[in-house]
């Protein structure tokens, strides 16, 4: 008798309505969160490793870089931001990956929601990873004597302009992870590929100071552009066209690489 009632309940039931893109993605990027209130040591690489390189950078090389600390730091803090919400990037696909390779990515794809949503849910959720490391930075700054002239706003909207270009950089590493057979292989690919681009850029020295060649490089690489875009939001001296560049990357990147990945993620077995 229980079980005929039960049948009938279910049988006639309302199918329940398909959930919105949106709500996906966003109860996706709510896993990422999880995630870290399960394991905080994942924080480790937005908090201690950017605190170390600010410490590090300006009390080692601060003095024969720019003939003192404090100069130096007002320098090299926007582009320590930059470097370390960069890096942190490449876990992205790190952890992409280790989701195929340990078959989540075939339970996800089997729900009825719209495709891409575990992808833009994941991406949502280190854009709040990169918002954590870079505060941290400022905040950092700051105790040490940094003062932004363009105050708390030029703060946010530099720190809003790295986050953008971080999350079209993300589709990249997006991609390697879902060609790649293991985590540690995308993690050594990224980290290849963006140490590069970070260290050949106008982070840690002026580029007027470098040899012709290194500086026509240095002064088209996106990170430079990024570099000096933020730098100018914070002291309030932007330049619009640094801004466009930066922000036309991050569309190209995300234009390509998003619909790319997307089509990797519905195949890749």
């Amino acid at each position: 008798m229980t079980e005929a009632r039960l049948h009938n309940v279910l049988a006639t039931a309302p199918r329940p309505g398909r959930i919105s893109g949106l709500s996906a993605a966003l109860a996706f990027g709510w896993r990422g969160m999880l995630k870290i209130k399960h394991v905080p040591e994942q924080l480790m690489d937005v908090t201690l490793t950017p605190v170390l390189f600010v410490l590090m950078f300006t009390y080692l090389f601060g003095g024969a870089v720019a003939g003192s600390t404090a100069d130096y730091l007002d320098y090299i803090l926007p582009g320590i931001l930059v470097m370390s919400v960069l890096f942190t990037t490449v876990y992205s696909g790190v952890s992409l990956n280790t989701d195929l390779t340990k078959g989540v990515v075939d339970r996800f794809r089997s729900l009825p929601i719209w495709r891409p949503a575990p992808l833009v849910g994941a991406l949502l959720g280190d854009s709040l990873r990169y918002l954590v490391g870079g505060t941290v930075i400022v905040v950092l700054g700051v105790a040490l004597g940094y003062r932004p002239g363009a105050g708390v706003g030029g703060v946010i909207l530099a720190l809003a302009l790295v986050i953008v270009f971080a999350f079209g950089l993300s589709w990249v590493f997006m991609t390697l992870g879902l060609l790649f057979r293991s985590p540690n292989a995308v993690m050594n690919a990224g980290f290849t590929g963006i140490f590069p681009l970070t260290f050949l850029s106008n982070v840690f020295v002026d580029p007027e100071t470098l040899p012709g060649p290194l500086k026509a490089f240095v002064d088209v690489n996106p990170v430079s552009i990024l570099t000096s875009a933020s730098r100018g939001l914070m002291e309030g001296k932007a330049e619009s066209a640094h801004i466009a560049v930066v922000l036309g990357t991050a569309v190209l990147l995300t234009a390509v690489f998003a619909p790319l990945t997307t089509r990797l993620y519905r195949t890749r077995a």
